[in-house]
């Protein structure tokens, strides 16, 4: 589609009216004291999951995709509702069997939806509403909080979940919570392919961490990862009216996942600002904060000037490249 999923949220916005709510990971409404955090996410058989993914498969990645957008406004899971579009009565059974399960984990309750018959037969098509509650002491996560100056983190690792797919379209798979590799896969490579199979199969929401930035005095503003950090950055540093620039010293992979990189013949620094689907939080702090919290490091400062950099490990400053996932590209 011309122009993409940016422009057409900002259509979106100018035409429903102020906008103001449009455009976050979640929408925030206040209801008497209480403040409520709002999502939908979407999980299509041959668009965003391989079309011979177990249903239950499905069902657990759709509501750690959902939850991620929760995380990234610092708020609780409570609620869900499904719209499950499915022809198969077995792969039904199993999808809602998976999602309420895996919702005893998050303590969020499945209180409704709707069913129906996939667009295309045979097709597994699932849209998941979730809707958390942001406490009471806590303040909620936007992403028009960055301020000059301020410290941009990330979350967590960035580019294994594009090499999980890459692994995908070679045949891996996980059959009975067991990964399976595809031939070809060096035996010195099976753990880091194992876990960037699950990177992208099994993401992880970051409902912790997001709640303990909600806690912290002024909360900062957050994004999860979920189109590519340099997509998500550009969308963070335009709601805030900033720009920012990366160091790409921060942004180096692990050993051995550059190892798996390069059998695959992908680009390190591509794969970590374009990659996509990591599902963590990229936030930012105050210069002068240290924050402690598994799998967090910074990457990065935002500048008052609206310019999106990179910072090369020679000192040398250039434009951020553009990239990541465009949904309607």
């Amino acid at each position: 589609m011309a122009g993409g999923e940016d422009w057409l949220i900002a259509w979106l916005a100018g035409f429903a009216g102020s906008g103001d709510r449009i455009g976050d990971d979640a929408v925030l409404l206040t209801l008497g004291e209480q403040r409520y955090a709002l999502s939908v996410d979407t999980q299509r058989a041959g668009v965003h999951v391989p079309i011979e993914l177990d249903p239950a498969d499905v069902a657990r990645r759709l509501l750690a995709v959902s939850l991620s957008d929760l995380a990234a406004t610092g708020a609780a899971p409570r609620w869900m509702l499904v719209a499950l579009g499915i022809d198969d009565e077995d792969g039904a059974r199993r999808f809602l069997a998976a999602l309420v399960r895996a919702g005893r984990r998050y303590e969020i309750e499945l209180i409704g939806g709707d069913t129906a018959r996939p667009t295309t037969p045979g097709r597994l098509d699932a849209s998941l509403t979730v809707i958390g509650e942001v406490p009471q002491e806590s303040s909620p996560l936007t992403r028009n909080a960055a301020r000059a100056n301020d410290r941009l983190w990330i979350g967590g690792p960035l580019g294994e979940s594009a090499m999980g797919l890459d692994l995908v379209r070679l045949g891996a798979r996980i059959a009975k919570r067991r990964v399976l590799l595809p031939e070809g896969i060096p035996d010195a490579l099976a753990r880091v392919a194992s876990r960037a199979l699950r990177r992208h199969l099994e993401p992880q929401p970051q409902i912790d961490l997001g709640l303990v930035l909600g806690r912290r005095s002024p909360a900062g503003a957050a994004i999860d990862v979920s189109d590519g950090l340099a997509a998500d950055a550009a969308r963070l540093c335009r709601r805030s009216g900033v720009g920012c620039e990366l160091e790409e010293r921060a942004l180096a992979l692990r050993a051995d996942t550059r190892r798996l990189a390069g059998h695959l013949d992908r680009e390190p620094l591509e794969l970590v600002l374009a990659g996509g689907e990591d599902y963590v939080l990229l936030f930012t702090l105050p210069p002068d904060v240290d924050f402690r919290h598994s799998g967090c490091r910074p990457i990065g400062r935002i500048r008052s000037r609206p310019e999106l950099r990179l910072r090369r490990t020679d000192g040398t400053i250039e434009p951020l490249p553009a990239g990541g996932w465009d949904h309607l590209g």
